[in-house]
């Protein structure tokens, strides 16, 4: 029952996330941080079979690092969101040599950024390597509220406490409608200031479980 979303407003952009590790019927971890800092100005939101979205993220991450160092210069948000796009389309259609079928990477991305001259952004990226710059948007069963209510109350210009207020309501709107709702959130925002971890919306804490815990 994953949820990313995300959206743009006056100078910055935000992604959240679930924070939810699952697998069919159960919760593994309920503070698995699911958007990455893919650099100083740059953040990445991803839903997904759990091994492609650590794998995957990671290595656009490492790749974007990797364009600087040998550059001296970041990409751009846009480039970064067609650079990712691009390896998703290559998984897609390539072969594996043994077993001959296909091996695409099951992930879903928002990628939000700000640069200097254009301000900030956000890009939807999904799993069939479909590309689109867009205001607000949504991955996962939790895109039925989150994206009903953006449709409501979103505006553009949106100030920094108007997002998080809008936020706050579709985390609301998510736990009491969705039948299985995931019970914390984590909050991310890039501006000019750069990419950081704004706040967590948690209803549920990890217990540590070891047996010097438990002592």
């Amino acid at each position: 029952m994953e949820c990313v979303f995300g959206l743009v407003g006056d100078g910055f952009a935000l992604v959240v996330a679930d924070t939810s590790a699952v697998n069919s019927i159960l919760v593994h971890k309920s503070n698995e941080d699911k958007i990455m800092i893919l650099d100083s100005h740059k953040l990445l939101g991803a839903s997904g079979e759990s091994g492609d979205r650590v794998q995957f993220t990671e290595y656009i991450q490492k790749n974007v690092h990797l364009y600087k160092f040998r550059n001296g210069i970041s990409l751009s948000t846009a480039a970064a969101a067609n650079f990712t796009r691009g390896e998703l389309a290559t998984a897609l259609r390539k072969l594996t040599k043994r077993l001959k079928f296909h091996n695409p990477y099951s992930v879903n991305l928002l990628l939000a950024g700000y640069d200097k001259d254009i301000g900030p952004s956000l890009y939807y990226i999904d799993y069939i390597a479909t590309l689109h710059k867009i205001d607000k948007g949504a991955f996962g069963y939790g895109s039925y509220f989150s994206l009903s209510m953006m449709d409501r109350h979103y505006h553009s210009g949106m100030s920094v406490e108007e997002a998080i207020n809008l936020v706050d309501k579709i985390i609301m709107e998510i736990r009491s409608r969705l039948v299985v709702a995931p019970p914390n959130f984590v909050i991310k925002i890039v501006d000019k200031d750069g990419a950081r971890e704004y706040a967590w919306r948690e209803s549920i804490k990890d217990v540590d479980a070891s047996p010097a815990a438990m002592a």
